[in-house]
C-alpha cells in the first residue's frame, strides 16, 4: 500500500506503507528513527550519525551529510530516504530523488521540529511512540520557558572565519525558549563583526566546529566583559529525540551561568 505525504519543503511524496528499508542520511532523524523503534528497517546512516553508538558501528555508512556516496545508497535498494535541506546538498537530494523517494525535513524552530517528529512517526508507523516524544518534549520546553532567565548571548558555530548562528535558526528558537536572548539579530549564520556588541554570554559550540577548552582564553580577549563557555552543539541543534535531553542540559547550562 503507498500513500502521499507531504515533506516540509511542500512536496508531495509517495511512500509504501510501512516503509521496510530506510536511509537516514540526517545525524539527529537518525536517533529519531532509533527512538522511534526502527532497528531492522533502518539500513544506512551516514558517517556523523554517531547515535546511537550501535547503528554507527553495525550500520551501513554512505558518506557523510553533504558527501553521500549515491551508488551506495542506490545498491542499498531503500523503500524511503529522509534527508534535510540545510543537512544536505541539493546536488545529492536531486540525484537521491532518482533512487528512492525521499522525505525531506526543513527546521528552524521548536514547533517544526515537533512536526518533523509527528509525520515522520505516521510515515514509520510509530505514530503513538512520536506523540509520547513530543508530548514529552513540549512540556520539558515548556517549562524552561518559565525560568524567565534573560541573558544575552552569541552562539559561534565556526572559527575563521567567525560564524554565529543568527534569527531564523533552530539554535535561536531552542536557546531563546531556554529563557537566553539573541544578541544577533541577522537572519540564518551570518559572519560575527564588532557591531554585533558585547552580549552576557558568548557559546562556543562543540560542532560543527569542534570549539574546545585551548579557545576560550582567545573569545574572552575578543569579548572582555563576557563569560566564555563551551557548549555541547548536539543539546543544542539536534531536533529529534535528543530534544528530551537537551531540557535538561539548558537548564544546567542557565544554573552554571556567574553573571
Amino acid at each position: 500500500m503507498e500513500t502521499i505525504f507531504e515533506d516540509q519543503l511542500g512536496r508531495e511524496v509517495r511512500l509504501p506503507l510501512p516503509p521496510q528499508r530506510i536511509v537516514s542520511i540526517v545525524p539527529s532523524q537518525t536517533e529519531l528513527l532509533y527512538d522511534l523503534g526502527l532497528e531492522s528497517e533502518v539500513i544506512g546512516i551516514t558517517k556523523f550519525c554517531v547515535h546511537p553508538e550501535r547503528w554507527y558501528k553495525q550500520k551501513q555508512r554512505v558518506g557523510g551529510t553533504k558527501q553521500l556516496n549515491i551508488e551506495l545508497i542506490r545498491e542499498l535498494n531503500p523503500d524511503l530516504i529522509i534527508g534535510n535541506k540545510e543537512e544536505n546538498s541539493l546536488n545529492d537530494i536531486l540525484a537521491l530523488e532518482k533512487v528512492a523517494p525521499i522525505w525531506m525535513s526543513d527546521i528552524t524552530t521548536i514547533d517544526e521540529a515537533l512536526e518533523m517528529i509527528s509525520t515522520i512517526g505516521s510515515i514509520v508507523g510509530r505514530k503513538e511512540r512520536s506523540l509520547e516524544l513530543i508530548d514529552q518534549i513540549r512540556s520539558g520546553f515548556t517549562g524552561l520557558s518559565e525560568l524567565h532567565v534573560q541573558r544575552t548571548f552569541l552562539y559561534f558555530i565556526w572559527k575563521d572565519p567567525d560564524y554565529v548562528a543568527g534569527t531564523g535558526t533552530f539554535i535561536h528558537s531552542v536557546l531563546e525558549s531556554a529563557g537566553f536572548v539573541n544578541h544577533c539579530r541577522e537572519e540564518r549564520y551570518p559572519e560575527w563583526n564588532t557591531s554585533f556588541g558585547e552580549p552576557d554570554v558568548v557559546f562556543l559550540s562543540t560542532e560543527p566546529y569542534p570549539f574546545k577548552e585551548e579557545h576560550l582564553a582567545l573569545f574572552q580577549e575578543r569579548f572582555q566583559g563576557s563569560e566564555i563557555m563551551l557548549v555541547d552543539g548536539e543539546m543544542c541543534s539536534w531536533y529529534g529525540s535528543r530534544m528530551l535531553q537537551s531540557v535538561s542540559y539548558l537548564s544546567r547550562l542557565q544554573g552554571s551561568l556567574i553573571r
